[in-house]
């Protein structure tokens, strides 16, 4: 499975955000073919910015154990 890269976060969402304006566009100008590929990048973009927030909430750090001699 492929994790998109916490890093690259602010470019996914400009990758995000151009087909956003651009379906504004093509929608007023009536190019239903152009809107329907626009749609399928704009979700694939959304769902790396998705998979981002879901990764970034699940690392929980449980340090080193330890164990108690017994005597």
């Amino acid at each position: 499975m492929h994790w998109p890269d916490s890093a690259q976060r602010s470019r996914i969402a400009e990758i995000r955000d151009n087909p956003t304006a651009r379906i504004t566009e093509a929608e007023r100008e009536g190019w239903l073919g152009e809107v329907e590929g626009l749609k399928v990048s704009l979700a694939g973009a959304e769902d790396n910015l998705a998979q981002l927030v879901r990764r970034s909430h699940t690392t929980v750090e449980l340090g080193i154990p330890t164990v108690s001699p017994t005597h």
